[in-house]
Protein backbone atom coordinates (compact mmCIF):
# COMPACT_ATOMS: atom_id res chain seq x y z
CA UNK A 1 0.00 0.00 0.00
CA UNK A 2 2.02 3.34 -0.99
CA UNK A 3 1.82 6.17 1.96
CA UNK A 4 -0.40 8.33 -0.38
CA UNK A 5 -3.13 5.75 -0.56
CA UNK A 6 -2.86 5.02 3.45
CA UNK A 7 -3.44 8.90 4.23
CA UNK A 8 -6.44 8.64 2.37
CA UNK A 9 -8.08 5.61 4.09
CA UNK A 10 -6.91 6.75 7.39
CA UNK A 11 -9.09 10.29 6.80
CA UNK A 12 -12.22 8.75 5.83
CA UNK A 13 -11.90 6.46 8.53
CA UNK A 14 -11.54 9.51 10.44
CA UNK A 15 -14.47 11.61 8.62
CA UNK A 16 -16.52 7.71 9.86
CA UNK A 17 -16.92 7.05 6.04
CA UNK A 18 -18.98 3.69 5.42
CA UNK A 19 -17.49 0.87 3.85
CA UNK A 20 -19.44 1.34 -0.04
CA UNK A 21 -17.86 4.68 0.32
CA UNK A 22 -14.19 4.11 0.95
CA UNK A 23 -14.44 1.92 -2.10
CA UNK A 24 -16.11 4.18 -4.47
CA UNK A 25 -13.26 6.81 -3.39
CA UNK A 26 -10.43 4.38 -4.03
CA UNK A 27 -12.18 3.41 -7.12
CA UNK A 28 -12.25 6.78 -8.47
CA UNK A 29 -8.90 7.97 -8.15
CA UNK A 30 -7.90 4.99 -9.19
CA UNK A 31 -9.57 5.51 -12.34
CA UNK A 32 -8.00 9.23 -11.83
CA UNK A 33 -4.50 8.05 -12.06
CA UNK A 34 -5.61 5.66 -15.27
CA UNK A 35 -6.48 7.93 -17.19
CA UNK A 36 -3.11 9.74 -17.21
CA UNK A 37 -1.00 6.43 -17.37
CA UNK A 38 0.35 8.17 -13.45
CA UNK A 39 0.62 7.52 -10.04
CA UNK A 40 -1.87 10.01 -8.03
CA UNK A 41 1.01 11.67 -6.15
CA UNK A 42 2.13 12.62 -9.38
CA UNK A 43 -0.99 14.57 -10.51
CA UNK A 44 -2.20 18.30 -9.01
CA UNK A 45 -5.12 20.53 -9.93
CA UNK A 46 -4.43 20.72 -13.43
CA UNK A 47 -4.95 17.34 -13.92
CA UNK A 48 -8.11 17.19 -11.34
CA UNK A 49 -9.73 20.25 -14.27
CA UNK A 50 -9.03 18.34 -17.27
CA UNK A 51 -10.00 15.37 -15.76
CA UNK A 52 -13.58 16.69 -15.06
CA UNK A 53 -13.78 18.02 -18.35
CA UNK A 54 -13.15 14.90 -20.00
CA UNK A 55 -15.98 13.33 -17.87
CA UNK A 56 -18.38 16.34 -18.84
CA UNK A 57 -17.23 15.47 -22.50
CA UNK A 58 -16.92 12.12 -22.62
CA UNK A 59 -18.83 10.28 -19.81
CA UNK A 60 -22.05 12.94 -19.82
CA UNK A 61 -21.93 12.84 -16.51
CA UNK A 62 -22.95 16.81 -16.47
CA UNK A 63 -26.59 16.34 -16.85
CA UNK A 64 -28.45 16.54 -13.79
CA UNK A 65 -31.52 14.92 -14.10
CA UNK A 66 -34.27 15.81 -11.37
CA UNK A 67 -35.65 12.54 -9.26
CA UNK A 68 -38.88 10.75 -10.11
CA UNK A 69 -41.95 11.79 -7.62
CA UNK A 70 -44.79 10.12 -7.10
CA UNK A 71 -48.28 11.54 -6.08
CA UNK A 72 -49.90 10.46 -2.59
CA UNK A 73 -52.34 8.81 -4.82
CA UNK A 74 -50.06 6.80 -7.09
CA UNK A 75 -48.14 5.94 -3.71
CA UNK A 76 -51.09 4.34 -2.48
CA UNK A 77 -51.31 3.03 -5.72
CA UNK A 78 -47.81 1.43 -5.38
CA UNK A 79 -48.54 0.13 -1.37
CA UNK A 80 -51.87 -1.82 -2.55
CA UNK A 81 -50.31 -3.41 -4.98
CA UNK A 82 -47.58 -5.27 -3.31
CA UNK A 83 -48.07 -9.33 -3.73
CA UNK A 84 -46.92 -10.17 -0.12
CA UNK A 85 -47.53 -8.70 3.33
CA UNK A 86 -43.74 -8.62 3.63
CA UNK A 87 -43.32 -6.78 0.51
CA UNK A 88 -46.19 -4.40 2.00
CA UNK A 89 -44.58 -3.49 4.98
CA UNK A 90 -41.15 -2.89 3.37
CA UNK A 91 -42.48 -0.49 0.89
CA UNK A 92 -44.87 1.05 3.26
CA UNK A 93 -41.43 1.88 5.65
CA UNK A 94 -39.33 3.21 3.00
CA UNK A 95 -42.12 5.62 2.70
CA UNK A 96 -43.15 6.29 6.10
CA UNK A 97 -39.53 7.09 7.37
CA UNK A 98 -37.55 8.29 4.61
CA UNK A 99 -34.67 5.84 5.07
CA UNK A 100 -32.62 4.37 2.96
CA UNK A 101 -32.96 1.20 1.46
CA UNK A 102 -29.84 0.05 3.76
CA UNK A 103 -31.34 1.82 6.51
CA UNK A 104 -34.87 -0.53 6.18
CA UNK A 105 -33.14 -3.50 5.63
CA UNK A 106 -30.83 -3.11 8.80
CA UNK A 107 -33.42 -2.06 11.42
CA UNK A 108 -34.39 -4.19 14.40
CA UNK A 109 -37.07 -4.72 16.68
CA UNK A 110 -36.13 -2.60 19.01
CA UNK A 111 -35.70 0.15 17.06
CA UNK A 112 -39.79 0.74 16.55
CA UNK A 113 -40.16 2.97 19.73
CA UNK A 114 -43.83 2.95 20.04
CA UNK A 115 -43.72 4.73 23.31
CA UNK A 116 -41.89 8.07 21.77
CA UNK A 117 -43.31 7.17 18.49
CA UNK A 118 -40.13 7.57 16.59
CA UNK A 119 -38.25 5.04 14.87
CA UNK A 120 -34.03 5.02 15.33
CA UNK A 121 -32.12 4.99 12.26
CA UNK A 122 -28.77 3.16 13.15
CA UNK A 123 -25.52 3.61 11.68
CA UNK A 124 -26.80 5.74 8.43
CA UNK A 125 -24.66 7.64 6.07
CA UNK A 126 -21.51 8.52 7.80
CA UNK A 127 -22.56 5.87 10.22
CA UNK A 128 -24.53 8.42 12.33
CA UNK A 129 -27.52 7.44 14.14
CA UNK A 130 -31.19 9.73 13.99
CA UNK A 131 -34.42 9.17 14.58
CA UNK A 132 -37.57 9.64 12.30
CA UNK A 133 -41.01 9.99 12.76
CA UNK A 134 -43.18 6.65 13.61
CA UNK A 135 -46.53 6.88 11.45
CA UNK A 136 -49.55 5.69 13.88
CA UNK A 137 -50.43 4.30 10.25
CA UNK A 138 -47.59 2.31 10.01
CA UNK A 139 -47.14 1.45 13.65
CA UNK A 140 -51.01 0.02 13.06
CA UNK A 141 -49.82 -1.83 10.02
CA UNK A 142 -46.42 -3.11 11.53
CA UNK A 143 -48.71 -4.90 14.33
CA UNK A 144 -51.14 -6.32 12.43
CA UNK A 145 -48.31 -7.73 10.41
CA UNK A 146 -46.46 -8.92 13.46
CA UNK A 147 -49.62 -10.62 14.79
CA UNK A 148 -49.92 -12.99 11.49
CA UNK A 149 -45.79 -13.93 12.00
CA UNK A 150 -45.43 -17.55 12.85
CA UNK A 151 -42.40 -17.06 14.20
CA UNK A 152 -41.77 -13.84 15.66
CA UNK A 153 -38.34 -11.92 15.03
CA UNK A 154 -36.14 -11.73 17.73
CA UNK A 155 -33.87 -9.32 16.45
CA UNK A 156 -33.94 -8.16 12.68
CA UNK A 157 -37.57 -6.26 11.68
CA UNK A 158 -37.04 -7.76 8.90
CA UNK A 159 -35.03 -11.04 8.90
CA UNK A 160 -33.68 -12.50 5.73
CA UNK A 161 -33.31 -16.02 4.57
CA UNK A 162 -31.35 -17.11 8.01
CA UNK A 163 -33.09 -15.01 11.50
CA UNK A 164 -29.86 -14.09 11.77
CA UNK A 165 -29.08 -11.62 9.39
CA UNK A 166 -31.63 -9.01 7.81
CA UNK A 167 -33.14 -9.03 4.21
CA UNK A 168 -30.57 -7.66 1.39
CA UNK A 169 -31.15 -4.52 -0.18
CA UNK A 170 -31.56 -6.48 -3.64
CA UNK A 171 -35.37 -7.79 -1.49
CA UNK A 172 -36.45 -3.77 -1.19
CA UNK A 173 -35.03 -3.39 -4.78
CA UNK A 174 -37.55 -6.23 -6.13
CA UNK A 175 -40.29 -5.61 -3.88
CA UNK A 176 -40.75 -1.92 -5.31
CA UNK A 177 -40.17 -3.00 -8.96
CA UNK A 178 -42.61 -5.91 -8.67
CA UNK A 179 -45.20 -3.43 -6.90
CA UNK A 180 -44.99 -0.77 -9.92
CA UNK A 181 -45.25 -3.41 -12.04
CA UNK A 182 -48.76 -4.66 -10.79
CA UNK A 183 -49.61 -1.22 -10.17
CA UNK A 184 -49.62 -0.38 -13.64
CA UNK A 185 -46.66 2.32 -12.94
CA UNK A 186 -43.34 0.38 -13.94
CA UNK A 187 -42.63 3.85 -16.76
CA UNK A 188 -42.21 5.96 -13.81
CA UNK A 189 -39.42 3.72 -13.03
CA UNK A 190 -39.50 3.37 -9.27
CA UNK A 191 -36.84 2.17 -7.11
CA UNK A 192 -36.54 2.41 -2.73
CA UNK A 193 -34.72 5.69 -3.44
CA UNK A 194 -37.70 6.78 -5.17
CA UNK A 195 -39.81 6.63 -2.02
CA UNK A 196 -37.41 8.78 0.30
CA UNK A 197 -37.72 11.88 -3.05
CA UNK A 198 -41.72 11.16 -2.32
CA UNK A 199 -41.31 11.53 1.47
CA UNK A 200 -39.37 14.63 1.67
CA UNK A 201 -41.74 16.24 -1.06
CA UNK A 202 -44.57 15.62 0.50
CA UNK A 203 -43.52 16.30 3.67
CA UNK A 204 -42.48 20.07 2.05
CA UNK A 205 -45.78 20.39 0.36
CA UNK A 206 -47.67 19.78 3.45
CA UNK A 207 -45.69 22.80 5.17
CA UNK A 208 -42.28 21.36 6.80
CA UNK A 209 -39.70 23.28 7.20
CA UNK A 210 -36.51 22.33 5.14
CA UNK A 211 -34.24 21.75 7.90
CA UNK A 212 -36.81 19.80 9.61
CA UNK A 213 -36.48 17.45 6.03
CA UNK A 214 -32.71 17.71 6.56
CA UNK A 215 -32.36 16.12 10.12
CA UNK A 216 -34.90 13.66 8.99
CA UNK A 217 -33.21 12.23 5.87
CA UNK A 218 -29.54 12.81 7.44
CA UNK A 219 -28.28 15.38 5.06
CA UNK A 220 -25.07 16.40 6.23
CA UNK A 221 -25.79 19.95 4.20
CA UNK A 222 -29.09 21.68 3.59
CA UNK A 223 -27.95 22.03 -0.10
CA UNK A 224 -28.70 18.56 -0.33
CA UNK A 225 -32.46 19.13 0.65
CA UNK A 226 -32.96 22.39 -1.22
CA UNK A 227 -33.65 19.71 -4.63
CA UNK A 228 -36.89 19.29 -3.18
CA UNK A 229 -37.72 22.78 -3.21
CA UNK A 230 -37.19 22.16 -7.64
CA UNK A 231 -39.41 18.88 -6.88
CA UNK A 232 -42.85 20.37 -5.28
CA UNK A 233 -45.64 21.05 -7.09
CA UNK A 234 -47.58 23.31 -3.88
CA UNK A 235 -44.12 25.39 -4.52
CA UNK A 236 -44.07 25.80 -7.99
CA UNK A 237 -47.62 26.25 -8.60
CA UNK A 238 -47.50 29.13 -6.21
CA UNK A 239 -45.16 30.67 -7.43
CA UNK A 240 -46.15 33.36 -10.51
CA UNK A 241 -44.83 33.54 -13.79
CA UNK A 242 -43.08 36.71 -14.21
CA UNK A 243 -45.39 36.92 -17.73
CA UNK A 244 -48.43 37.18 -15.69
CA UNK A 245 -47.21 40.98 -14.48
CA UNK A 246 -47.19 42.31 -17.80
CA UNK A 247 -49.70 44.58 -19.16
CA UNK A 248 -50.48 43.41 -21.96
CA UNK A 249 -53.43 43.59 -25.19
CA UNK A 250 -54.96 40.79 -26.24
CA UNK A 251 -54.41 39.40 -30.05
CA UNK A 252 -56.38 41.59 -32.25
CA UNK A 253 -56.01 44.88 -30.49
CA UNK A 254 -54.32 48.33 -30.84
CA UNK A 255 -51.57 48.54 -28.67
CA UNK A 256 -52.07 51.02 -25.76
CA UNK A 257 -50.23 54.54 -26.43
CA UNK A 258 -48.21 55.31 -23.70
Amino acid sequence: MTHLRQIMLEELERRNSAESTIHCYIRTVEHFARHFHCPPDHLGPEHIRQYQAAMFRTWKLALLHLPQILSQQEVARLIDATETPFQRMLVMTLYATGARRAEVAQLKVSDIDSERMVVHIRGGKGRKDRDVMLSPALLEELRTYWRGLRRKPTLWLFPGNSSNHPVTTKVLWTACQQAALRAGLEHKHIHPHTLRHCFATHLLEAGADLRTIQILLGHRDLEETTIYLHLSQKHLSATASPLDMLRLTTQGEAPRSA
